[in-house]
């Protein structure tokens, strides 16, 4: 019986041996395979649509691309992006600080529930996110008598923008500081608090030092995504020319004019804003390698 036994487990080596040089051998192929595939992938869906975006922009030559940028509309659309993002990034990164810090530090009744609610942005279409503030601040919302008593304008005006993007940027930051926060743990701080620092002295000399690149890593994010917002904007912008449009908006509304050139021109800045992006997200994510080597 014993006998029987060492037989079918000798015979049972060459067998796994086998499959396993078999795999060994099929490695290469498949992965060769799956990283065809991952190119393709990489040329038909994101290089391509990018090349053909600055090919279209540049096909009359500079000077008419140079004439669509310069354009008064286009230039306000220009102007008001930024300055949605330079309204909505500051407020999210306060937001962001402020939830990591609790959600990271503190143990609290409906701790859980304030997690969930900076997720919903993820979870709720930037379309209904804005139609949601437009019943609650237009013309058949609870809040328009008092607005339209004290000429406060929500809806197709700036704050309506600045509104729609806070919602679907505000995880950004503080997704990417609770995790960061969290592993690093409390003890520094309780250090530094033992050691006689107060509040801001913790924060500005212990706290953001360990937490620069995150941040940084979450304000590019978010600066992106404000940039880049079209669904939410489009629906409380009313896309008025030269006054709500943004220029996700400003180059649909060119595409549908047949202004071709003009169109891909504002896409080109946009999607040279991508790339700045991306370099930025890469050098971000480097920093915070070395910094996580160091520690």
């Amino acid at each position: 019986m014993s006998s029987l036994t060492m037989d079918s487990s000798v015979q049972a080596v060459p067998v796994h041996t086998a499959r396993l040089r078999a795999a060994q051998d099929e490695g290469p192929a498949v992965k060769a395979l799956l990283i065809g595939i991952a190119l393709l992938f990489f040329v038909l869906f994101l290089l391509l649509p990018l090349i053909l975006v600055f090919m279209t922009a540049f096909s009359r030559g500079i000077m008419p691309y140079l004439s669509a940028l310069s354009e008064s509309d286009t230039l306000h659309a220009a102007s008001l992006t930024v300055l949605v993002a330079v309204i909505a990034v500051p407020l999210n990164i306060a937001f962001g600080l402020a939830a990591s810090w609790a959600i990271a530090r503190f143990e609290f009744r409906g701790k859980s529930i304030l997690t969930t609610l900076i997720d919903l942005p993820f979870s709720v279409s930037p379309v209904i996110a804005g139609l949601m503030f437009l019943l609650i601040f237009g013309r058949q919302g609870p809040f328009w008598d008092w607005l339209d008593a004290n000429n406060i304008r929500i809806v197709f005006a700036l704050p309506g923008l600045v509104l729609a993007t806070l919602f679907v940027t505000f995880p950004f930051v503080a997704r990417e500081l609770i995790p960061l926060m969290q592993m690093q743990g409390s003890e520094e701080e309780q250090a530094a608090r033992v050691l006689g620092a107060n509040g801001r002295q913790m924060f500005w000399r212990v706290t953001l030092p360990k937490i620069k690149w995150g941040l940084l890593y979450g304000v590019i994010l978010c600066n992106a995504r404000a940039m880049g917002e079209f669904g939410a904007v489009s629906v409380l912008s009313g896309h008025i020319r030269g006054q709500t449009n943004t220029l996700p908006l400003h180059v649909e509304i060119e595409y549908n004019d047949y202004h071709t050139v003009g169109a891909f021109a504002a896409a080109s800045v946009l999607a040279v804003l991508a790339l700045l992006t991306l370099a930025l997200k890469l050098w971000a994510e480097r920093k915070m390698v070395q910094d996580g080597h160091r520690g």
